[in-house]
């Protein structure tokens, strides 16, 4: 029992030992938690430098505008929020993402997909594809985003920077003198730096641990000047974003404390007796060099990144000059560098712009310093020059007033309005305006229609332009019906420039289709005359086809069905290709069919009863009548013309089609015919009326003619009137009095009812005039759009 009692305690003790040294063992083998890292609705997946890594997007990103390219596989310029709504993977509300990086695409479709709409794009580097934000059994992703920077100094690993074993250069300051240390290179690879030495400059705090070289760079993004060498006077100045004369960069070296400068010619005497031009500055506008005129108008806005000069001249850093914007697509680059001039090469994609993309800022050397003469840059371009070339009248042989539809929805994005711009900008130039040719007038629409400018406002292509270019972009809806609206009621008048003479042209420019119907508001427009072309770019797939408004929009909207007036673009980016197309198109006046309206396409031919049952004052109202409905058309020779026969048992040609080609001309006209008096041969005055009147018409008129009688005639009337029915000559009878209701039906087109009438006084006439006219028109807009 003694010898039990010792054992037993011994045993205890090694359980307990044990047991306190299984226990972190067995907390090492509990399940690690997923942390979740959260973004922002902007994070684009290409800032974010892990092949593979879940996130959590918050909440109402839709409403942040920030754009996605493609469908299902996207660019990695895509907002990864976005494209998971996009995706279906979590809704506005937010959610977990899983995000997986894949090679680049060589085309990228945009589409629209649970409320958000996606832009396509023509090529892009890297892709990404996202998932639901559940990660399978056993895996685990990072806890926290390692974010590409905008400016390559550093990494971010974790919560830590981590900084390249290279030489440390600290600024000098004020007076006193600072120390300059300089740690040498390391010998060898594996050598550790020592810790970099870090002097505070009022008011900027400068730390630079890139090369020597990348050292100055360093120092001219926070606005000082480098540390210059000894004996080497030259001076680098950094232009600031946005501006491109001189006092820019004189701005820049003002911001060198003044004591620094003191020291540095006391230092140097020779730098101190010297003038200081500096050796490099950005190019004028006027410059012909790489970048064409229009790249001032559409230089990119301001993105954050200064534009040094390390950027701009790959030989100061012995190697290719970095991308200073590394979150745009090729596409934007390129359209940035070149504006609506394509680079000369002869390979259609978007050039690489991470190599010679603007020539060596010394290449440049202008036989007059701006800086040395006075001048600033922008000055020099307002010396005198050449005087410019006579502005011209406009292509005659395309007369016509239009009115282009701009789409100023959000779901374009502001780049592809900005294509938008320089493609009306590109016409304007082709289409040579003028007062003797086209006009031209904007319309922007969103939610509602907005006038930007009229059609009288600008009479040469060279002032629409800038015109165009000044346009900002409104936002919201595409409502296209509305827009069509607008212009049928308010633009096309006289207030606006509308000529009369010249045919009334609206161009529709829709990013993939409208958000109301349109076919109402398209009537109307085409029933005033309005030849409505559409120009869709991105049209709706078959399945988006569901997502549609109205089906077949194109179709309801156009003058005609038959392709002329529909003009298809795959993509934004090839909707350069359409200019010449639509243009000559436009300009197809003869082919303008919509122009011709039922008031303004018809040659109408009055043939009036003077027999003696008239009587004089009757035959006054007969007159008033005929006069009462010739008020509602368009007179001239090119418009409606009308004409007159009066009968008894003969026939009196009162005047012929375009002998009085105004309206008042005309009214006087039909106030002169005299009373004439006799019998009624109406057979005979309908065959006369078909020799002396239709047998001239126009073959792009309409032909009608009313017979206007109070009795039964003494010849026969089918016959002569099967003849000009036969002719194309819509008959309308107008019966008084004693007239033969079987005489009138067989003198009228058929049906009877629409082209035949009755009234048992004169006094009656007046209210049929509008049922004679809606009856006119109603034939005339019911023909088939093919």
């Amino acid at each position: 029992m003694l010898l039990r009692a010792p054992l037993t305690a011994v045993w205890l003790a090694l359980l307990l030992s044990c047991g306190s040294e299984t226990k972190p063992n067995g907390s090492k083998n509990k399940k690690p938690k997923q942390v979740v890292p959260a973004i922002e609705c902007d994070v684009r997946a290409g800032k974010i430098n892990l092949p593979e890594f879940i996130a959590k997007c918050p909440s109402d990103c839709k409403q942040t505008k920030s754009q996605v390219y493609g469908t299902g596989v996207f660019a990695s310029i895509s907002s990864i929020c976005n494209a998971a709504i996009h995706s279906g993977v979590i809704t506005n509300s937010g959610g977990k993402v899983i995000v997986r990086k894949m090679a680049g695409q060589n085309i990228y479709k945009g589409s629209n997909s649970h409320g958000l709409r996606s832009l396509s794009l023509p090529k892009w580097r890297e892709s990404f594809v996202v998932s639901v934000g559940k990660p399978k059994k056993g895996v685990i992703y990072p806890s926290s985003l390692d974010y590409i920077p905008s400016r390559p100094t550093y990494s971010k690993t974790g919560q830590k920077e981590t900084k390249a074993p290279v030489v440390t250069t600290v600024m000098p300051a004020t007076a006193p003198e600072p120390t300059r240390t300089t740690t040498p290179p390391p010998t060898t690879a594996t050598t550790t730096p020592p810790p970099t030495t870090t002097t505070t400059l009022p008011p900027t705090t400068t730390t630079t641990t890139a090369k020597p070289r990348a050292a100055v760079h360093k120092a001219r993004d926070t606005g000082l000047r480098r540390p210059e060498a000894v004996g080497s006077p030259t001076i680098r100045r950094q232009p600031v974003p946005g501006h491109h004369s001189g006092t820019a960069f004189n701005r820049v070296v003002q911001m060198v404390p003044a004591e620094r400068n003191q020291q540095q010619q006391q230092n140097n005497p020779t730098l101190a007796r010297r003038d200081r031009p500096p050796t490099s500055f950005a190019r004028p506008d006027w410059y012909p060099g790489a970048r064409r005129p229009t790249d001032v108008s559409q230089a990119a806005p301001d993105s954050g990144y200064t534009w040094s000069e390390a950027e701009t001249a790959p030989e100061m850093t012995g190697k290719s000059a970095r991308d200073p914007r590394p979150d745009i697509s090729e596409y934007e680059r390129w359209y940035y560098n070149f504006g609506q001039y394509p680079p000369q090469s002869t390979d259609p994609e978007p050039q690489d712009t991470t190599h010679s993309r603007v020539g060596p800022v010394d290449s440049w050397k202008p036989e007059v310093n701006p800086f040395d003469s006075g001048f600033s840059v922008r000055e020099q371009d307002s010396l005198p020059r050449a005087d410019p070339e006579p502005v011209t009248q406009g292509d005659p042989n395309c007369k016509v007033d239009i009115a282009w539809l701009m789409d100023g929805s959000w779901s374009i994005g502001k780049r592809r309005f900005k294509i938008q711009k320089d493609f009306l900008a590109e016409v304007a130039q082709v289409i040579n305006v003028g007062m003797a040719g086209p006009m031209m007038g904007v319309i922007q629409y969103g939610d509602d229609p907005v006038t930007e400018f009229s059609l009288k406002a600008y009479t040469n292509s060279r002032e629409l332009k800038p015109a165009i270019d000044k346009i900002t972009q409104k936002g919201g809806m595409s409502n296209v019906g509305k827009a069509l609206s607008y212009i049928n009621k308010h633009y096309f008048s006289d207030a606006n420039g509308n000529r009369g003479g010249a045919p009334n042209v609206a161009v529709v420019l829709v990013d993939g289709w409208p958000t109301d119907k349109v076919e109402e508001a398209s009537r109307q427009a085409r029933e005033s005359g309005i030849n409505i072309f559409f120009v869709t770019i991105e049209g709706p797939d078959e399945n988006e086809k569901q997502n549609v408004v109205e089906p077949n929009f194109v179709d309801k909207a156009v003058c005609r069905t038959n392709g002329f007036y529909s003009l298809p673009v795959s993509s934004w980016f090839a909707l350069r290709k359409a200019v010449q197309p639509l243009v000559k198109r436009v300009c197809d006046t003869d082919r303008l069919v919509c122009s011709k309206t039922c008031l303004n396409a018809n040659d109408i031919a009055f043939v009036i009863d003077g027999s003696s049952s008239v009587g004089t004052g009757n035959f006054r109202t007969v007159l008033q009548f005929v006069a009462n409905i010739t008020r509602e058309f368009e007179i001239s020779d090119t418009d409606t013309r009308v004409g007159a026969v009066q009968y008894t048992y003969e026939q009196r040609l009162e005047f012929a089609f375009g002998q009085h080609n105004n309206k008042a001309d005309l009214l006087n006209a039909i106030k002169r015919i005299n009373y004439w008096s006799g019998g009624t041969s109406t057979g005979a005055a309908i065959t006369y009326a078909a020799e002396q009147l239709f047998s001239k018409s126009k073959p792009n008129k309409r032909k009608i003619m009313i017979v206007i009688t109070d009795g039964r005639s003494y010849d026969d009337v089918r016959a002569p009137a099967l003849a000009v029915h036969r002719q194309g000559v819509i008959a309308y009878s107008i019966g008084i009095a004693w007239a033969a209701q079987d005489e009138l039906e067989y003198i009228a087109t058929d049906p009877d009812k629409e082209h035949s009438y009755f009234v048992d006084e004169f006094d009656s006439l007046y209210k049929f005039v509008p049922k004679v006219v809606n009856n006119i028109c109603q034939e005339f807009n019911s023909q088939p759009r093919n």
